[in-house]
């Protein structure tokens, strides 16, 4: 279940850092333009169709978890967590401006804290990317992320279970 947690960890730390972050957000026929921070989504979104009418969004997506013991015999537990990050705008500058805020912003609160509820730990590196490809008026990028998770305790059985 940790890998649970830590996701919402997460969502609820990303939601926090980016609330005041404003987005532009396309307009739909008979509506408004606006601004508004990301939403954010665990593992994927609610529908297919959403891959653009969400926009402006983060995305906060379980990707491998990895278990090691050391030759002391203690278990380190990591997990890899990819980060999508989506934004609009008309205009190209702007909008490629905006998803890189976004990105800068969590690189700079996950560098600066290094720590989610006092139980993970992000581990170096934290890298990103802004995808080079001309898809406007949306503009996509992401993070790679690795958590160390809290070990697993074993439980001594006596009885052969």
């Amino acid at each position: 279940m940790t890998p649970t947690v830590l996701l919402e960890a997460m969502k609820a730390y990303i939601q926090e850092k980016t609330k005041d972050i404003l987005l532009p957000v396309r307009n739909k026929r008979g509506e408004e333009a606006g601004d508004r921070p990301p939403n954010v989504f665990l593992m994927n979104l609610p529908k297919k169709e959403d891959e653009i009418q969400q926009i402006p969004y983060i995305l906060i997506k379980y990707l491998t978890g990895k278990d090691e013991t050391t030759p002391g015999e203690e278990t380190e537990a990591q997990a890899s967590i990819r980060i999508i990050v989506a934004t609009y705008a008309e205009d190209a500058e702007e909008g490629s401006m905006a998803l890189l805020n976004v990105i800068s912003n969590l690189r700079y609160n996950f560098l600066k804290d290094e720590e989610l509820n006092q139980q993970f730990r992000l581990v170096p590196p934290l890298e990103s990317i802004i995808y080079p490809d001309d898809t406007r008026p949306y503009y996509l990028g992401e993070m790679m992320t690795i958590w160390t998770l809290p070990p697993v305790e074993r439980e001594v059985n006596f009885n052969g279970y």
